[in-house]
């Protein structure tokens, strides 16, 4: 089963962290990658720009409206994810506190709805 790992934390945050603080950081994602790609499990993964580069689109009596931005104000904001492979939900679970962000932010650990390739 597939999960999606979505990882949260607060853009605020890391912009106060000194640039050796990120960089130590960084250094845990790229080991913690490495250890998900050595076991097997990893599928795809990858940071998100700032939510200051988003833009969101929404459609409305048929109008078609874009805006700056996430879709709401939250604390946090959707920071990157892992998609992966386990034999169990409590795997993922295992994988998601593994991931740094999880001691500064949150993962939200979530299936994957295959969809077959006809769709």
């Amino acid at each position: 089963m597939q999960y999606a790992l979505l990882i949260y934390d607060d853009e605020a945050e890391w912009a106060k962290m000194s640039e050796d603080e990120r960089n130590g950081l960084y250094g845990e994602y790229f080991a913690f990658t490495n250890e998900l790609r050595a076991s097997g499990s990893y599928v795809d993964g990858n940071p998100l720009q700032p939510t200051s580069d988003a833009t969101t689109v929404r459609v409305r009596n048929g109008e078609q409206v874009v805006t700056d931005g996430p879709f709401a104000e939250t604390k946090e904001q959707l920071g990157g994810y892992y998609i992966v492979e386990t034999a169990s939900a409590d795997e993922a679970l295992e994988w998601a506190a593994k991931i740094p962000g999880a001691r500064v932010g949150s993962i939200e650990v979530r299936p994957v709805m295959p969809v077959g390739a006809a769709a």
